[in-house]
């Protein structure tokens, strides 16, 4: 035992004894149940005199007094203030909460609810009961560069301190509750498709692979669902929908994860100005229902998404931020010459190695996107670029597709799809060409994907939202990986014990900042 201790601080040590001495005194330092009749912010609505109240929280602040003590306890959506007097609860009671009773452990009180003479809204306890021990001190503050990896390796600190985080994440789930609640209203079909696959199709991107012992076959974790659900569409659904994790091996930034939620939604019979509307009455709607307005403050913009949506071609606003004209360069050489021409630094380690279309994409991130502001409609992307995009009948070197931008973020891409299985085809074999020569980007041929196409697809239009981006942008987050509850981050120096209040772990910042 006394090896297992000899790490722990001086705290820690008080806190175990304080647990065995819990334990002696035939209190169950962990109990089975207890039930409550309020939430805590729901207690501080009561109106002062109404008895039989029984909350239950972690403590987050003891003021003791002799024989009167100030508690405040907290749950995810509120605090309330705990008054304790030795004369109501008993002196043994008293004295017991006084000896075993920490910061950070948790705690039920049952009483009546009055309002101090400084307003704030009080529970007298009559009774208590304890919860549960906390063996490690809480940080007490989260603030600074030094902190950040402890925020993303344990994020239960996080929401333990930071009411702004617990804000942020009751809002991510009350937008995917009001997103799936709108489609379900639009008679869309909420489906699961499958994660592990054995092509890497559906988005242009890099796949993690895995390897599957008992079939002894490689597979990826899916980049997109986009394949599966549309196979769904030849099986007859009409109108269907995904909120899909998806897994992409790309750089590291403030805007991009590996390992991210995006909704994904096909409607047969559509294209993609219909789901131009549709996206416009979404976020409409889900934004009055969780924010109560339809006004999005951005640093010192405020973008109104109940005004009027922009919409702009490719080749216009390239044409308008570089100069360049990308329907002059049929090759991806001759726009990377042109590219050179500007003295365009695309950051990119192997541009030559792009096709045309990814070339194109990320020429449009360095001079276009960081520049848009208000909800934009970016249309007529190069086929290149949608491989699984129909092609405009009037201009077939463009595609039926749009991508909706705000604040220098893609929240929505969608398209009016190819259905044409032949066509298909030509653009996967090319497709899987330029993998062939280098473009990791670039798609791999799925030809079960295009069995199914051979069966008959209607006309078809579909769009996907990245969830974690749109959080990024509602709530103003420099950094994406604040709006995921468990970000990948690399295993800690020593891992096994977890950091210290104030302690950082590592000493690398490659997972919170992009690379160099």
């Amino acid at each position: 035992m006394q090896s297992d201790h000899q790490n722990l601080s001086e705290q820690e040590l008080v806190r175990r004894e304080k647990l065995e001495k819990l334990k002696t005194s035939g209190i169950h330092p962990y109990p089975e149940r207890y039930e409550t009749t309020h939430g805590l912010a729901e207690a501080r609505e009561l109106a002062d005199g109404t008895v039989g109240v029984r909350v239950a929280g972690r403590i987050t602040a003891i003021r003791r007094m002799g024989k009167l003590s100030f508690i405040t306890v907290q749950d995810l959506r509120g605090k309330l203030q705990l008054c304790m007097k030795i004369d109501d609860v008993g002196e043994e009671r008293y004295q017991h909460y006084v000896d075993f009773v920490d910061i950070g452990d948790f705690f039920g009180a049952t009483g009546e609810m009055f309002t101090t003479r400084v307003g704030e809204k009080t529970l007298q306890v009559k009774d208590y009961t304890f919860l549960g021990k906390c063996l490690r001190p809480l940080p007490e503050k989260f603030h600074g560069l030094q902190d950040v990896e402890i925020k993303y390796r344990q994020r239960y600190l996080d929401l333990i301190t930071s009411e702004e985080a617990r804000k942020r994440f009751l809002l991510r789930s009350s937008i995917i509750r009001e997103m799936r609640n709108f489609l379900e209203g639009e008679s869309f079909i909420e489906v699961e498709t499958a994660s592990l696959q054995p092509n890497p199709s559906g988005a242009l991107a890099r796949p993690f692979m895995t390897h599957h012992n008992s079939l002894d076959i490689d597979l990826y974790l899916r980049i997109a669902p986009e394949t599966y659900l549309k196979r769904l569409v030849v099986g007859g659904f009409q109108h269907v929908f995904e909120f899909a994790r998806c897994y992409r091996n790309e750089g590291i930034s403030p805007n991009h994860l590996q390992e991210f939620t995006m909704v994904e939604g096909y409607s047969a019979y559509w294209n993609y100005r219909d789901n131009m509307d549709l996206m416009k009455r979404l976020f409409q709607t889900v934004f009055q229902k969780t924010l109560g307005t339809t006004k999005i403050k951005l640093g010192e913009t405020e973008v109104d998404f109940g005004g009027e949506w922009g919409t702009v071609t490719f080749r216009d606003l390239i044409l308008k931020d570089c100069g360049i004209d990308i329907e002059k360069f049929k090759t991806a050489p001759e726009l990377l010459a042109a590219i050179k021409d500007q003295r365009i630094d695309l950051e990119e380690d192997h541009p030559e190695k792009l096709g045309r279309g990814n070339l194109i994409d990320t020429l449009y991130k360095k001079v276009s996107r960081p520049k848009m502001v208000g909800p934009t409609f970016l249309t007529e992307h190069p086929i290149d670029l949608s491989p699984l995009a129909r092609a405009n009948d009037d201009r077939p070197d463009l595609t039926d597709r749009f991508q909706l931008v705000v604040n220098g973020v893609e929240i929505v891409n969608a398209y009016s799809e190819l259905v044409d299985p032949i066509e298909q085809m030509k653009r996967l074999e090319e497709q899987a060409q330029l993998n062939a020569e280098g473009d990791a980007d670039a798609m791999v041929k799925d030809e079960d994907y295009v069995l199914s196409m051979e069966y008959g697809m209607p006309p078809i239009s579909g769009w996907g939202i990245g969830i974690d981006r749109l959080v990024q942008f509602v709530t103003n987050s420099d950094n994406i990986k604040d709006c995921v509850l468990f970000p990948l981050t690399r295993k800690a120096p020593g891992a096994g014990g977890s950091a210290a209040a104030g302690e950082t772990v590592g000493d690398d910042q490659d997972d919170y900042e992009p690379k160099v």
